[in-house]
């Protein structure tokens, strides 16, 4: 099956490079005789992975530049949309938009969890963000943005395991400017941002502003059930953002950078589709007289069932200021001091059963939100000749986050939850909804009241403090030698405080009454009738004497009414924790440059993502766990690279094979009980990365774009290499397997043509397409996840003057209107899927006796517009 499946994405590929070609053809086609008189220069590319301005060429890391050009004629705003760009790049969204996941190579933090660093590390400005839903918004004006695959814990701040993401803005000028843009297109889409720039003081002194305002409808239609919520729509977008910067050069050998930004957003996100309705479906629209979940799945219909409001408002801000001082010691240095200081939250409101039944939710007040105020300071000091180039440094943050969650009963939840147990032990004709009433021997209406709820608290900080060092040797003119270390030593706090208002009475009801009946039935010596005279509840002895050795139905019905919500182990519960981590890493590079158009490089790199804390309810069976604590990881990665470069720098291509070893990857995983973090005792991705840029001989045609392969394979383990054993049922299909968010096979490419289409008009063609093979969506690797391959294409036209005053564009995002998922879950609460225990045969899944409905998170729909864009 793999080796089709191989064929079958190959094929795909080909197709879709085979479409992209043919676009290119027709972009040449439309380079009239004016053409001739736009500018053939070729301009080196510069990219700053090693903290100093260097051409790409000489540079013996794998790293993706994408200019300011490209990204807006690609419509780049976000890190989301630059993944059309960047082969081997996905990111995805899931319960809102904060819950935004980066991974290179198929390699990223995988959940929701925010106590878990992220893999993929954002920097913007020379800022490190602690998880990349907090870089995620509008990214104002960009001078450029690398994408530099595999660690770098060297150099770019903390945990950087599988790469970073290092955006750089335009800095302020010294002469004035100023341009604006105006948006308007589908789903009711309409934006305005401007920006001016210009000197203070003349050659001292120079400033630049910019502000955006963007609007946009829902790309779901949502059907509201049985309410309380109004709002027919959802994935709306409505944000505004402001961003100043001063730049300050008192002297020839002084620059200091200021940069101040603030932005809000009040949306709604995110609802799901429905990709497969179990059999709880029927009860879910017998609850809602039919509006409460599809009957047949339709995801490419967008219809979503939500009938609690998915309000979402996000507040980013900060400062950053970086000062550079050349000095006259060591030879001629610089010294360069970067300090940030921000702070985000976010606070959502959401469905969590994603139907329009009124069966469990989280309110928009504060009880589900999330907030990091950060502190960072990095001092770095360089200096170089023509054979050294050296560079030692310190990093210090401290980052403080708090997190509520909350989980509340709908109206339904304890009547939804009577039906489908009712109907699971009793057969679907004597379904009740006052069963839980007779599992609990409480009052029909009392054991899961509406409106009651967990509701948890919990506190970290983190306190990080570095010394690196990276510096560059030349042997020969031709023989480089890079060597970079860090020493990180961190120390992490957390407290949790966890409450059920209700004092978790329905659970504890349950098993007052499921314990007494079975040890009536052991007193009885499994004599079922004689227990029931004796008293016992029968619907729990009909579930004990039903119960095998690989079924336990007891103790399933156990945990349905035990859920980690509804836990009474969780009443006033608190817990406190502290970890202090000390760890290297650190990277060795040889190259050589065979010419001046061609070098070889190989390097090793260690990369190290701290540990941390599960920040949510983590149990074996119904005990809560006594550490939330998990481990840090490690990698070590192997890369062989060159760079070459053709026709006076016309033609760019540069190939590199990796390969990485991840020890102790960090996974976060739905585990039936609760989100929880596990350490993999290993992780492999290897494979080949390749680039190309090329200034075509078509005057004004420039081409770029790339192909990724990466076998990213879990290692093979048992129950025994894990932290604990109890949870290696649910991870049972990962040993041997391709991790999920992993594309073998992806690869994009982008081409832009401008020029003079008469002697008064220039005219600008830009096509971009990104190819992913197929992939598996959820971190359990369940079947029913798969996406299979798919190629997304934007297209951007325009037409303006020839001194680009004023630009006119007809653009589209997806323009193929391709429907995939970002990301496929276990609907909650709605049918039994990853069996728990083990089957018959042996194994711990069996797609046949998977009964759960699936939900997705969609990725956006074509949408297109109109840009009219002034430049003074």
């Amino acid at each position: 099956m793999r080796t089709v499946n191989s064929v079958k994405a190959k094929i795909t590929l080909n197709k879709s490079l085979m479409v992209t070609t043919s676009l290119v053809f027709v972009l040449s086609g439309l380079a009239p005789v004016y053409a001739q008189d736009e500018t053939d220069e070729v301009t080196t590319i510069t990219v700053t992975a090693q903290k100093r301005e260097q051409s790409l060429q000489d540079v013996p890391i794998v790293v993706t530049t994408l200019p300011a050009k490209l990204l807006q004629d690609a419509g780049v705003r976000d890190i989301k949309d630059m993944q059309v760009l960047t082969p081997g790049l996905t990111v995805t969204s899931t319960q809102n938009e904060s819950l935004t996941t980066a991974r290179i190579r198929g390699v990223g933090t995988v959940g929701d969890n925010p106590g878990m660093e992220s893999s993929v590390g954002v920097v913007i400005d020379g800022v490190y963000r602690p998880r990349n839903g907090v870089g995620f918004g509008d990214l104002g004006e960009l001078s450029r943005i690398e994408v530099l695959k595999g660690p770098q814990g060297t150099l770019f701040g903390k945990n950087t395991s599988a790469g970073v993401i290092n955006i750089i803005s335009k800095e302020p000028d010294f002469f004035f400017g100023a341009e604006a843009e105006a948006t308007v297109g589908n789903y009711d889409a309409r934006g305005f941002s401007a920006a001016i720039t210009g000197p203070l003081v003349e050659d001292q002194v120079a400033a630049r502003l910019y502000i955006a305002k963007r609007e946009r409808g829902g790309f779901y239609d949502v059907n509201t059930g049985i309410g309380p919520r109004t709002v027919t729509e959802d994935a709306t977008q409505n944000f505004g953002t402001i961003r100043g910067q001063l730049l300050f050069t008192p002297s020839e050998r002084t620059k200091i950078r200021v940069i101040g930004d603030y932005s809000r957003r009040s949306e709604y996100c995110c609802a799901t589709v429905q990709t497969r309705t179990g059999p709880t479906g029927a009860i879910i629209n017998m609850l809602t007289g039919g509006q409460g979940i599809a009957a047949t799945a339709d995801p490419e219909a967008r219809v979503a069932y939500s009938n609690r409001d998915t309000a979402q408002r996000i507040t980013d801000g900060g400062v950053t200021v970086e000062v550079n001082q050349e000095l006259n010691a060591f030879g001629g240095s610089t010294l360069t001091s970067v300090t940030g200081i921000r702070s985000w939250k976010n606070v959502n409101g959401q469905d969590i059963d994603y139907t329009g039944a009124d069966i469990l939710y989280r309110n928009d007040n504060g009880d589900f939100s999330a907030k990091f105020d950060t502190f960072s300071q990095e001092l770095r000091l360089a200096g170089g000749n023509d054979r050294l180039n050296w560079l030692v440094g310190a990093f210090y943050s401290d980052e403080d986050l708090t997190r509520n969650d909350s989980y509340v009963y709908g109206s339904q939840y304890e009547t939804y939850l009577s039906l489908v147990l009712s109907a699971n032990m009793l057969g679907q004709a004597n379904a009740t909804p006052t069963f839980i009433s007779a599992l609990t021997g409480r009052a029909p209406g009392t054991s899961y009241v509406g409106g009651q709820q967990a509701l948890d608290r919990y506190k970290q900080n983190s306190e990080s403090l570095a010394l690196f060092t990276n510096n560059s040797y030349k042997f020969t003119d031709r023989f480089e030698v890079t060597m970079g270390l860090r020493y990180t030593q961190e120390t992490k706090k957390m407290s949790a405080y966890y409450n059920n208002t209700d004092g978790g009475i329905g659970c504890g009801s349950a098993l007052a009454v499921y314990q007494q009946a079975g040890a009536l039935y052991a007193q009885n010596n499994g004599d079922a009738a004689a227990a029931i005279g004796a008293g016992a509840n029968p619907y729990w002895i009909g579930a004990i004497a039903a119960s095998t050795p690989t079924n336990n139905r007891a103790a399933t019905l156990a945990g349905n009414l035990c859920t980690f919500w509804a836990n009474p182990a969780f009443t006033n519960r608190s817990l406190a924790e502290k970890v202090t981590e000390k760890e290297w890493s650190g990277t060795l590079k040889g190259s050589y440059r065979f010419s001046d158009n061609f070098m070889a490089y190989a390097s090793y790199a260690r990369g190290y993502k701290g540990g941390g804390y599960n920040l949510d309810r983590a149990t074996t069976g119904l005990t809560p766990e006594a550490s939330l604590y998990f481990g840090p990881e490690t990698v070590d990665s192997y890369e062989l690279g060159v760079k070459s470069n053709f026709y006076n720098n016309r033609l760019i291509l540069n190939v590199s094979v990796f390969d990485q070893t991840y020890h102790d990857f960090q996974l976060n995983t739905f585990l039936g009980t609760a989100f929880v973090v596990e350490s993999i005792p290993e992780l492999t991705s290897q494979g080949i990365d390749a680039d190309i840029y090329w200034n075509t001989p078509i005057r004004g045609l420039s081409l770029q774009g790339g192909l990724s392969y990466a076998k990213t394979e879990f290692g093979d383990f048992g129950p025994g290499d894990l932290s604990n054993p109890a949870r290696f049922p649910q991870l049972s299909l990962l040993p041997g397997a391709q991790m999920s968010f992993a594309p073998e096979w992806s690869g994009s490419l982008a081409a832009t043509w401008t020029g003079r289409v008469t002697e008064n008009l220039r005219g600008l063609a830009n096509i971009s397409a990104k190819y992913s093979d197929s992939y598996n969506t959820g971190s359990d690797l369940i079947p029913f996840k798969m996406q299979d391959g798919y190629t997304l294409v934007n297209a951007r036209f325009g037409i303006g003057a020839p001194d680009q005053r004023w630009m006119l564009e007809l653009w589209a995002q997806n323009l193929t209107d391709e429907a995939y998922k970002q990301v496929v879950i276990n609907a909650p609460m709605q049918g039994s899927g990853f069996q728990p225990t083990v089957q018959p045969d042996g194994t711990y899944y069996n797609a046949t006796l998977d009964s759960n409905t699936y939900d997705a998170f969609m990725g956006q729909p074509r949408t297109y517009g109109l840009t009219l864009r002034v430049k003074y």
